[in-house]
């Protein structure tokens, strides 16, 4: 559902609200807002934000979006659950505040984290990665049995990626660079990476290998085994 009123959000912002758990001392209409007080129309001026993101947590759904943009306010709340795996921390770690849980809505909806959320999830071991690829840290997912997708978005280990290449070589003697990339690797790596990334990481890979002398590049620019059975 979407809602929009235009005008500015008195509050400033969705965080302070949250932290302050306190009803407005200010409003945009005061006279209507007592009105429907008075006529119970609501339960307590100015406690409905926070109490609607709790709703949300209780239902495992993501959290409230609030768009300040154009002079207007726009609140948009689905009701369905977005991310499985978020779902499951909510259901199973009913200690997170609720400030943390925004925090982890973000990561769910791939939205840019600032320096202090990041640094407020990563003192809680709840995220680990690399800016601004974060993923749930294993710690969580230990928790929340979410061990196999974890290990998914991390990618495969390092020592398995190199025994696939030197399986390849063993198999078709050389490679190029764009046969271990495209053909081989590309696939295994976790999806959070982007396709340069991916190349990154891959060089990594083969200059290990090289350093730990198992490859070696012959006089045609490929890849082949340092000591080929």
């Amino acid at each position: 559902m979407i809602f929009t009123n235009l005008g500015v959000f008195i509050p400033q912002s969705i965080e302070n609200v949250i932290k302050e758990n306190a009803p407005q001392e200010t409003y945009r209409n005061p006279f209507l807002v007592t009105a429907m007080f008075n006529l119970k129309m609501v339960d307590t001026i100015g406690s409905g934000i926070r109490r609607m993101f709790n709703y949300q947590r209780i239902r495992f759904f993501p959290m409230p979006d609030y768009d300040f943009s154009e002079n207007r306010v726009k609140l948009t709340i689905t009701g369905k659950v977005l991310d499985i795996d978020y779902a499951k921390i909510l259901a199973r770690n009913p200690d997170l505040t609720l400030e943390e849980i925004i925090l982890l809505d973000k990561v769910q909806k791939k939205k840019k984290l600032k320096s202090e959320e990041i640094a407020i999830l990563k003192g809680r071991k709840l995220i680990e990665g690399r800016k601004p690829n974060f993923i749930i840290s294993a710690s969580v997912a230990e928790k929340t049995g979410q061990k196999a997708n974890y290990t998914l978005l991390k990618g495969i280990d390092d020592d398995y990626c190199k025994k696939i290449i030197e399986d390849y070589l063993i198999k078709f003697k050389k490679a190029k660079n764009k046969d271990l990339k495209i053909v081989l690797i590309i696939n295994k790596l976790p999806d959070r990476l982007s396709y340069e990334q991916k190349t990154h990481k891959i060089k990594n890979l083969l200059q290990a290998m090289k350093k730990e002398q198992r490859i070696k590049i012959d006089l045609g620019r490929c890849w082949i085994l340092n000591n080929p059975l």
